[in-house]
């Protein structure tokens, strides 16, 4: 659950070894280009008329050559309003006739409660000198230009095309070998406890949400997270940069080139691998939410072959350990993004129910808590028998 794309129907590898043996060391990123930056901020309340000449502005000040193009010769229109970004397609047209376009992004309001901002924009250079993601032209206060990318996105049953899974697993192997510089500490425990704080503190002026809220008992949800974390410590699941947030509106094809592209790091931060792809495995559910649809055993182990070893034959104990990992993380995406949607009832202004996704990812994770949890813990037990 994250950024662009989503939509529900409801009411209303890297540094680290895990027991699979040892992992691969990172690949060198090379440090981006100065990428230029401006302190101006733009209105995201305004209607499309009134925002374009702050947006045009942006541009001619930081797309490169842009400067000095009249302002009659430029056109906007929306990508997308996601549920916590606008994107906009501003596009030039040049003496040949042709557009050049690029993509601005302005983020939402009250994102940076459920968004490290500052995560986000000292990763963006990194990943997009890497190669990931629309190229960065600039950023602004709130918001960043980007290249505009030539494909379509992908729909949540493209995700399980074995073809296509196989390219999303070795994308997601080389994502998760880039150096982002600074802390390299997992982000994901300490951003629950943060979401749990934050999800515990609502008030509701709105009387039927607030009866709902009060049906929800947080001392039973961070005993939850407790004991999900101290068993997942257990497993010593490699840590990567994770991308966190890789439903279908994050992934783009170009069918003619068969160029995959991994979009919207809004979300990205060090984690660990299986809770990356396990988070992955869960948007199988699409916009319908229907985790009946997340992948089978079949369908994951042709996943992880294509991202432990694309090149070569994956060892029997690599795939079980991926398969332990993955689906016992499956719990703490649903916790996360839980969470996430309880504060998303209180502060966004778009019109969804967040309060009934809160009860539906919670409701999954206790439905699927204890065959995951015997899961891990047999694998344990072989372990310390073996």
């Amino acid at each position: 659950m994250g950024s662009e794309g989503r939509v529900w129907n409801g009411a209303g590898v890297a540094a680290g070894s895990g027991y699979g043996g040892s992992v691969e060391a990172k690949a060198t990123t090379a440090a981006p280009a100065d990428v230029p930056t401006s302190a101006a901020s733009v209105d995201i309340s305004l209607p499309l008329p009134e925002m374009s000449p702050h947006i045009i502005g942006l541009c001619k000040e930081l797309v490169k050559g842009w400067s000095s193009i009249d302002s009659s010769r430029f056109s906007i229109e929306t990508v997308s309003g996601g549920i916590t970004n606008l994107l906009l397609k501003v596009s030039v047209k040049g003496n040949n006739g042709n557009d050049s376009s690029v993509t601005v992004r302005l983020y939402g309001p009250n994102t940076d409660l459920v968004i490290d901002r500052k995560r986000e924009l000292q990763a963006i250079p990194y990943l997009s000198a890497a190669g990931f993601g629309a190229r960065l032209l600039g950023m602004f206060e709130n918001g960043v230009v980007q290249s505009f990318i030539y494909a379509r996105t992908l729909s949540p049953a493209d995700m399980k095309e074995p073809k296509i899974a196989a390219e999303i697993a070795k994308e997601l192997r080389k994502f998760h070998q880039v150096d982002i510089p600074g802390s390299k500490e997992p982000q994901l425990w300490n951003d629950i406890f943060k979401f749990l704080k934050k999800a515990a503190a609502l008030k509701f002026e709105d009387n039927e949400q607030q009866k709902r809220y009060v049906k929800i008992s947080f001392t039973e949800i961070q005993d939850e997270v407790k004991e999900l974390k101290d068993l997942l410590d257990i497993l010593h699941a490699p840590v990567v940069y994770a991308h966190n947030d890789l439903l279908s509106g994050n992934l783009m094809l170009n069918d003619l080139e068969g160029k995959l592209y991994f979009i919207d790091f809004e979300y990205g931060s060090y984690s660990y691998r299986g809770y990356d792809i396990a988070n992955h495995f869960n948007e199988y559910a699409g916009f319908d939410c229907d985790f009946n649809l997340y992948p089978d055993k079949d369908a994951q182990y042709h996943f992880f072959r294509n991202y432990l070893h694309p090149d070569r034959p994956s060892e029997a104990q690599d795939m079980e350990v991926l398969y332990v990992e993955t689906n016992t993380f499956r719990l703490a995406s649903h916790i996360y993004w839980a969470l996430w949607a309880l504060i998303q009832a209180k502060v966004s202004p778009i019109d969804f129910d967040y309060l009934g996704y809160f009860f539906l990812r919670y409701g999954e994770y206790k439905k699927q808590r204890d065959s995951c949890f015997a899961l891990a813990q047999s694998f344990l037990s072989g372990l310390r028998n073996g």
